[in-house]
């Protein structure tokens, strides 16, 4: 939730208190813990409602709520949500608003104050008056809720225990009220967790330092449109002809897939590295990363991040109707990132126009990712790229601008300090954004190490430019796409997503799937040194390099009802046409290829799929990478290394999954040691903090290497009296992996299972770090357990290779969407419905999201009614 450095500052704060604390709990016992729990059953009486609203929740206590007004049903939303969850939507939105100081003291400045400069609640606050009427009503009534939950409540202690832990170290804080504002900044905040390339833009543009230009372009590898096919093939769409098909395909055209057509590789990224960046470039750019990555995370960060997604037309499943799954990959931690919950309208009308059930975000009015009574939608992040990186010459109150000299735009903040004083920041501003420099002074003094010819004194500062720091409407479209009922409201309504973009899939009840990729998506007009535009970060102090607008929305990727009848997206290119310019940062596809072979295997020789099999597919724990490889490790020969050969013999009867126990799992864990120890000693010239991770880029860059044996990134820089070749570093790697894994796990290879060492803790966001008391720990988190899956892995519960084998994200949720009958729908989510530590639907997802298991999901008022537990009623008053 917040970023390591911030949630070890606020750990090191409060650990000290954190016995005493217990003390008290345990002196109060279970009254203290219990008061902040959530009323369940009886009445409350809400302001401002024009007639009763009802709550009903279920067995794992998600809430569906019965109103007849659309204001009741998210003023009852802002109640509920809060009940369960507010502690955590008063960390994001500070985080978000750059206001966590005001919580935890001075561990949140250095956070604050790159918050601030990015500026995210101004652009949040400037969004609000942008959105339609009925948007701002909505959210007001959201407001309107919670601040009625916290006036019923009174003190903190009453809303959750976590504020008791933090009063006693950082005194004189009182919860503020809720503001419309603070429902807006939570999307920045995700859309900054899920933006596009900045990271990798930095990554090339230090690697280019140490590496050759050849060795950089390789660790960057073009799309392999051949093998593994992006979500559109070329027949399905254009961005000159785009489909109109209004009906859904006809269930008597057959029952196997439509084959593709044959698709050409995207066009490689060109060799062209500009001349290698200044001491003062590469010390502000490397300096900007370390900041950027103390920006709070909400969705989380680095490897992992993705998603899967796909819909299945009727004609091949056994309803005869579409069916629909989604399974983002998030970063994992307790509370979950996803709140469940169901609005319902008595009766569809223009005073209540929502009929609509699925996942939201503590702190978001409405539905992210669901399905209405008509249709059903889910998202993958697409992934474009949505922000540049610009080094700008400034010199003292400017900066330089085509060779003249332009004013810095000023602005000043001040940052509150629970138990402290206040801090005073000024951020400046280019034409392209904030300097980052404003943020943390490493940026300022690196850049100040350079030479910019013509210029006395003069440094480099790093502008970020991004979409989502410009005012967008993407509230208006999650209102838009709860109450769409058709395709053309669908899009109509996706025309307003602005960030972050997503591939958005779609069902309906009709019987049609489709595909849209909305987002504001910059159009460049030059590059640096020939390569893609965005590619490496750009000179601030030539025009050429600015933004020239944005892609129009009806050339954005759009299909409806392709001929395949199934639509895939797992992070993976869209389409093989490069106009209009997306991005080159797709994951390579290992995935989404994986999740269509599954539903080709199922639909064979005229079967059909059904919710269950569609579960069983987000379970799959296939590494198709491993293949590759794999069949080079066999044929390394080890001599009369018997102790290495137990490991080798493991992948001769693998099947390339990678359960946590079980038959294969020895197999898994010893792969994925062998493929820890190729990453390091294939590229050990590389920075520690640069080093490969392991991800599906990482294994597209070696897949590539292994077809080239003599390649001199196989060579062993340490070994200057030698020059190894590929065999010679899979043999190491072999042996190594044999030792590392005798280490952890003893000698004997039998007894070897990969849930031993790829293990997941959920971690409470602020109280469940390093720093505490064990019984701290047991409280508030979770785990560790041992996970199936791995990097690009449909079960994508992700690890990276440069740290060990924990998990680090992974599916935060798992959907599928029946449109034939929507009670036969199912969800899970990773930990529970609760935000409180103690309370019984904290943690109670959990044991059927490991094993892959759903549960139930009810719509219809009949079958909310049936699965009922508790029965909760909001009167006017």
């Amino acid at each position: 939730m917040l970023s390591r450095p911030v949630v070890r500052r606020v750990l090191l704060a409060v650990s000290t208190v954190l016995v005493v604390a217990l003390v008290i709990v345990g002196v109060l016992g279970v009254g203290l813990v219990r008061r902040s729990f959530p009323q369940l059953d009886g009445t409350i009486h809400l302001r401002d409602l024009s007639g009763p609203v009802e709550v009903v929740r279920d067995g794992q206590g998600v809430p569906q709520i019965y109103a007849d007004t659309s204001e009741d049903l998210f003023r009852a939303q802002g109640f509920v949500t809060a009940q369960d969850r507010f502690f955590q939507m008063d960390v994001v939105r500070r985080a978000a608003s750059g206001r966590l100081a005001a919580l935890v003291g001075e561990p949140g400045v250095d956070s604050d104050k790159v918050t601030r400069t990015l500026g995210w609640r101004r652009v949040a606050q400037q969004e609000l008056g942008l959105l339609q009427p009925d948007t701002q009503r909505y959210l007001r009534a959201y407001t309107d809720g919670v601040n009625s939950y916290l006036e019923r409540r009174g003190t903190p202690s009453r809303v959750s225990t976590e504020y008791v832990v933090l009063g006693l170290s950082v005194p004189g804080k009182a919860i503020e009220p809720w503001t419309p504002v603070d429902s807006l900044v939570y999307l920045k905040a995700l859309a900054w967790d899920l933006k596009g390339n900045y990271d990798t833009e930095l990554l090339r543009a230090r690697l280019s330092a140490v590496l050759t230009p050849r060795q950089v372009t390789s660790l960057f590898p073009a799309y392999d449109a051949t093998r593994r096919p992006p979500i559109l093939s070329a027949a399905d769409w254009s961005p000159t002809t785009q489909a109109t098909t209004t009906q859904p395909p006809a269930t008597t055209t057959g029952s196997t897939t439509t084959p593709r057509p044959p698709v050409a590789a995207l066009t490689a990224v060109p060799a062209a590295v500009p001349a290698s960046y200044d001491t003062g470039q590469v010390g502000a750019l490397t300096a900007a990363a370390r900041t950027l990555d103390s920006v709070p995370v909400i969705a989380g960060r680095g490897e992992g991040l993705g998603s899967n997604s796909w819909v299945v037309s009727g004609r091949f499943t056994t309803t005869g109707k579409p069916m629909l799954a989604n399974d983002p990959h998030l970063g994992l931690a307790l509370p979950s990132i996803w709140y469940q919950t169901g609005l319902h309208c008595r009766t569809l009308s223009a005073a209540c126009q929502y009929d609509v059930s699925g996942f939201t975000m503590p702190g978001l009015p409405g539905v992210v990712i669901g399905h209405n009574s008509r249709i059903a939608w889910g998202f993958t992040n697409l992934n474009p790229d949505v922000t540049d990186l610009y080094l700008e010459k400034v010199t003292g109150a400017s900066y330089e601008r085509d060779g003249i000299r332009v004013p810095l735009k000023v602005r000043r903040e001040r940052i509150a300090v629970a138990g402290g004083s206040p801090v005073d920041i000024t951020v400046r501003e280019t034409v392209h954004g904030p300097l980052l420099s404003d943020a943390d002074d490493a940026v300022r003094e690196a850049g100040q190490k350079g030479h910019v010819p013509g210029t006395d004194p003069s440094r480099y500062d790093v502008a970020l430019a991004w979409t989502a720091l410009s005012p967008g409407r993407t509230a208006d479209a999650l209102f838009g796409m709860g109450r769409a009922h058709s395709w053309a409201e669908f899009r109509s309504a996706a025309m307003d997503f602005a960030a972050p973009s997503q591939n958005m899939v779609f069902a309906d009840t009709e019987g049609n799937i489709g595909y849209q990729a909305p987002g504001v998506v910059p159009i460049r007009r030059s590059s640096v040194a020939g390569s893609p535009p965005g590619f490496w970060p750009a000179p601030g102090w030539r025009s050429e390099f600015d933004w020239q607008g944005y892609v129009p929305y009806d050339r954005l990727p759009s299909r409806l009802n392709p001929p395949e009848g199934m639509i895939v997206t797992a992070n993976n290119a869209v389409t093989t046409a490069t106009s209009p310019y997306l991005t080159t940062e797709w994951a390579p596809g290992y995935r989404s290829s994986q999740i269509l072979h599954r539903l080709q295997q199922a639909t064979a020789g005229g079967r059909k799929i059904s919710v269950d099999d569609m579960t069983r597919i987000q379970m799959d724990s296939t590494n198709p990478f491993a293949r590759s490889l794999v069949r080079l490790l066999l044929r390394i020969d080890l001599g009369g290394d018997d102790f290495t050969r137990d490991g080798q013999q493991l992948l001769r009867g693998w099947d390339y999954t990678t359960p946590a126990s079980g038959r294969q799992s020895a197999a898994a864990a010893y792969y994925n040691a062998v493929w820890r120890r190729v990453l390091d000693l294939t590229f050990e010239e590389l920075p520690k903090d640069l080093a490969p991770t392991g991800s599906a880029r990482d294994q597209a860059v070696v897949e590539d290497l292994l077809q080239r044996p003599t390649d001199p990134w196989w060579d062993d820089v340490r070994t200057p009296a030698v020059t190894e070749r590929r065999d010679e570093i899979l043999r190491r790697a072999l042996q190594e992996a044999r030792l590392d894994l005798t280490r952890e796990m003893g000698k004997d290879p039998g007894e070897w299972t990969w849930g031993q060492v790829h293990r997941l803790e959920l971690k409470h966001v602020v109280l469940g770090g390093d720093g505490v008391p064990g019984i701290v720990h047991a409280a508030v988190n979770e785990g560790p357990w041992g996970l199936d899956g791995g990097q690009a892995v449909v079960n994508a519960n992700a690890w990276d290779a440069s740290k060990g084998f924990e998990v680090g994200a992974g599916p935060s949720m798992r959907m599928v969407v029946d449109l034939a009958d929507l009670d036969r729908s199912r969800w899970v989510l990773l930990g529970g419905q609760s935000g409180h530590p103690f309370d019984g639907h904290y943690n109670d997802q959990s044991a059927a999201w490991r094993s892959g298991r759903t549960f139930a999901w009810p719509s219809s008022p009949e079958a909310v009614k049936r699965s009922g537990k508790h029965t909760l009623t909001f009167t006017s008053g």
